[in-house]
């Protein structure tokens, strides 16, 4: 038995559940959603869907109007749910009004 084996695994991860999680948090940072995106001021920030068992979470590496770049990442636990909306909202500080 290992130091992390504590008897019991950690409860299932459930995408469904997960995304409806993750579109409060990203609205309860400011991010209104529209068609499927988060937007900041008109501007595609964030999008996240069901993709099998897990989720697909994108973001901006910056914001632009014309042609967005997404960063990816697949999101298999809530630990990695947070961690990606604990990513965005470093990103959204940084960001200032000029990059808007």
């Amino acid at each position: 038995m290992s130091d992390d084996d504590f008897g019991f695994a950690p409860p299932a991860f459930k995408p469904d559940e997960a995304l409806q999680r993750l579109r409060r948090d990203l609205r309860d940072l400011g991010l209104s959603e529209r068609e499927g995106r988060f937007e900041r001021r008109g501007l595609p920030i964030a999008r996240v869907a069901v993709e099998g068992a897990a989720l697909r979470a994108e973001r901006v590496k910056r914001p632009s109007r014309t042609s967005p770049e997404w960063l990816a990442r697949a999101l298999r636990s809530s630990a990695d749910a947070r961690d990606f909306v604990a990513d965005l909202k470093r990103q959204l500080a940084q960001w200032s009004d000029r990059d808007d």
